[in-house]
Parts: C-alpha cells; structure tokens; sequence
C-alpha cells in the first residue's frame, strides 16, 4: 500500500507558509528532546556530497544561554579591550531573547578529494532549513540569526569547534505569539530566468 502523502499544492503551500519571528517574542514552552529528535529527522535528510553529515547541533537553553552571554561578553572583550559596559550589557541579553537557541555548526572535514568545506558548509546550511521548516510544521516559531557571534574563534571554540569548522549561525525557538502578521513575500518569477547557450 502507498504512502499517505499531502498533494504537491499543498505541501508547496505549507513550506511557502514558514516566516521568521523575532527572538523576544518566541515563548516557553520550547520543543524538549523528544521533540527536538523529530526534528533532527528531517535535517538529516539534507543534501550531502559525499555522505560526510558536516552537521551539528548543540542545544542551548537555561542556565546554558547566561554561560553563553558571558562567552559573548570575553570574546566582545578580546575583539575591543575598550568596549562600553552598555554594549557588552545589550550583547550579553541576546541569548536570553528565547527559551532555547540551537546552534548549527559544520564540522569540516578538510583536504576532502571530492567535496570542499563550502559544500560542506552548503550541506550544514540545507540541515538547518530542513530542521526549521519541520519546526514549523510541529507549529514552533523559529528565527535563524548570525552576526559577528557567528564567525568568532572565541566563541566557536567555547563551544566545542575547532578553527577549520564553521558555526552557520543561531536558530532562536520558542512557541510562536498569537495574531501574529503575515510577512509579504517577494513575487517568485523575478528570481527565476532561464539561460540558453549562447552561438557558437
């Protein structure tokens, strides 16, 4: 017997459905492990040169997102000895916006003969939209954010990364606010055009 599965349309619809919310107005309760594992189900089914799995996911979320702002705060302070006590203060409230962050890495494997770290990166990036559109499908509100917190080594090692490897940024979840506005969408065709072969 087949599968089940939603018309073409619809699931078009669906995905097409999927916007981000700020991270202050993302609530408790957050997805918990259980929940999370789902997700990661259909991450893991993102494109994959070379079946190498480049990505991570590390939850954070807790007492862990204050130990995340003091790692903001020494790498802010190693960037600018002479940063302002009210930047650091405005820095070290950015992982406090929501219940959970989930931070996506890729995890290079270098000198590949097959496939670079961008590709790999590419990979990692795909695994993250698969586990955000499966969030929006379980109805949780998500926020895909980068910044300079992003690239620096100080950060990526205090979580775990080496040098080699690439953090492609911080998923915020929560539960999403009610009432919320639908985000108007650019028009689809302007983006799409088709090339042919110039004469030879």
């Amino acid at each position: 017997m087949s599968e089940s599965r939603p018309s073409s349309d619809a699931l078009i619809d669906f995905i097409a459905s999927r916007q981000s919310f700020k991270a202050l107005d993302l609530n408790e309760p957050a997805p918990d492990d259980g929940e999370l594992e789902r997700l990661m189900t259909a991450a893991v089914t993102a494109p994959d040169h070379g079946a190498l799995r480049p990505w991570r996911f590390l939850t954070i979320r807790g007492a862990a997102r204050e130990r995340l702002a003091d790692v903001f705060e020494t790498a802010q302070r190693a960037r600018d000895p002479q940063s302002c006590e009210e930047d650091v203060l405005a820095l070290k409230q950015k992982p406090l916006r929501s219940p959970l962050i989930v931070a996506v890495a890729a995890e290079i494997t270098e000198n590949h003969p097959k496939v670079p770290p961008e590709e790999q990166v590419i990979a990692a990036a795909c695994a993250a939209q698969n586990f955000m559109l499966a969030a929006h499908a379980a109805g949780w509100g998500a926020i895909l954010l980068t910044g300079w917190t992003a690239h620096d080594p100080t950060v990526r090692h205090a979580l775990g990364f080496q040098e080699k490897d690439r953090l492609i940024g911080w998923i915020y979840m929560g539960t999403p606010p009610t009432g919320r506005r639908v985000k108007k969408r650019p028009e689809p065709t302007k983006f799409l055009t088709e090339w042919t072969a110039p004469p030879s």
